[in-house]
Parts: structure tokens; sequence; C-alpha cells
């Protein structure tokens, strides 16, 4: 297994971002955190290197949607630590509703976040890793990407296929170098998003969760589902269950 010593985490201000954020710093990591809240990435970054003195960590304002910027944080971020050995597209948005129900802007806010930013992030990853010619893209997909998903999830299902596929054209063009891509697909992780979402089945503890991402991340497996149980077997399941009980489970 390759160490990655520098690690990128977007959207690294709160929820599954700042959990990855805390573990791998626990375990000597150098960080480059961005997000949109500066107030609690500045206080996550000192608690950070208060508790590992060993660490850097670096932190930068960023909307992922000004994509201009994405590329400008990254390439600042690179000089600060030297390289990026890991960048983790993270941030995303999960405010979808019904289409057709009149919130036409919520939807196109919700695919702009998790697919159009996100390639602007794997395309500013892949420029340092191509003139480094090593590094390890991670893209946070969701396991509603397996299949077009009702009500509130329709937008953010199609947006986490996209970025899923997205991430599995650059898996297949860097095959056979030293880039390696990995995609995540997360089931039900207690965050502020599944806060916002009311009563989640099979939700896993934001504990539980992060350790089972963190540990698919560095086993650097082209695809993970996480927590493995109950979603790699539940994959299997939602891809043939019927539109009517699929409507029901979601």
């Amino acid at each position: 297994m390759v160490y990655r010593k520098n690690i990128v985490i977007t959207g690294a201000s709160a929820g599954l971002g700042e959990g990855m954020a805390r573990r791998f710093a626990a375990d000597g990591r150098n960080l480059a955190l961005c997000a949109r809240r500066t107030e609690r990435l500045d206080a996550l970054a000192g608690e950070l290197t208060a508790a590992h003195p060993g660490i850097r960590v670096v932190t930068r304002q960023l909307d992922v949607n000004d994509h201009d910027r994405v590329f400008t944080v990254f390439r600042e971020f690179r000089d600060e630590l030297g390289s990026l050995d890991r960048v983790i597209v993270n941030a995303g948005l999960g405010k979808g509703q019904p289409i057709g129900s009149g919130h036409f802007a919520a939807n196109r806010q919700t695919v702009e976040t998790n697919l159009v930013a996100a390639l602007a992030q794997c395309e500013a990853a892949l420029e340092t890793f191509r003139e480094q010619r090593a590094g390890h893209l991670v893209v946070v997909s969701s396991f509603s990407a397996l299949r077009g998903m009702p009500r509130n999830l329709t937008a953010y299902a199609a947006s986490k296929a996209g970025v899923a596929t997205l991430a599995d054209g650059i898996r297949a063009d860097v095959h056979g170098t030293p880039i390696a891509v990995t995609t995540l697909l997360p089931g039900y992780i207690a965050s502020e998003m599944t806060g916002r979402a009311g009563r989640t089945p099979l939700l896993a503890s934001a504990e539980r969760g992060g350790d089972a991402l963190v540990k698919a991340i560095e086993s650097e497996k082209a695809k993970a589902y996480v927590p493995t149980l109950p979603w790699a077997p539940l994959s299997v399941v939602v891809r043939v269950l019927p539109a009517g009980l699929l409507r029901r489970f979601t």
C-alpha cells in the first residue's frame, strides 16, 4: 500500500469531511482542508495541530462552484505542502426536491455542486497528479447512485451517478499509471445532511461511518460501499427492486 502523506479534503468543515480529517490527522498525515465556512475550518485546523504537533494543516475558503478558484486553491495547496498525494472530492449538496414540484433552482444547485463542481475538483487534482506522475483521487459518490431514485432523491441520485461514472472514466484513462482512483458509495452515515433528512433507516453512527470511510480510502480499491454491511449486499437487491418497492424503501 502506498503511503499518502499530503491529503486534500474538500467540504472539510463538518460532517464526513471533518470526520475523515480527524482520522487522517491522528495517523500523522498533513492536511489541506477547504470549505465555505472558514470559522469552523480554522477552528478544526487549530484543534488538529494542537492535538498532533507533528502534522501540517493548511486551510482555504472555497466554494467549489467557483471553478476557477478550485484550480487556484489546489495549486496553492501543492505549493505549500510540496505535493498532493491524495485528493478527496467530498464537498456536496443534498437539497433536491421532487421533479416538477416547482424547485428547479434547488435541483439545479444540487446537480451543479455534486457533478459540475466535482468535475472541476477532479480536473484540478489530475492536473497535479499527471505532473507528479503519482496520486490518489477519491470521489465520494453515494449508494443512491445505483439507480434512479424517487422524490427528493431524484436529482441527487442522478448527480451522484454522474460523478461515479466520471470517476470510472478517469480510472480507465489512468489505468497502468501510478495514479489510483477510488469511488466511495456511502450508505446512510450520521452527518448534518442526514440530520436534516429526519428518520433515516440503517443509519451508521458518525464514528462507525468515518472509520469505514477511511479504511476504504486506505485500501485504494476501485469501488467501495461504506460501511460494507449492510450496503454491499443491499446493492444487489436495490438494482433489481421493482419501482414501487424502491419508492417505499427510500
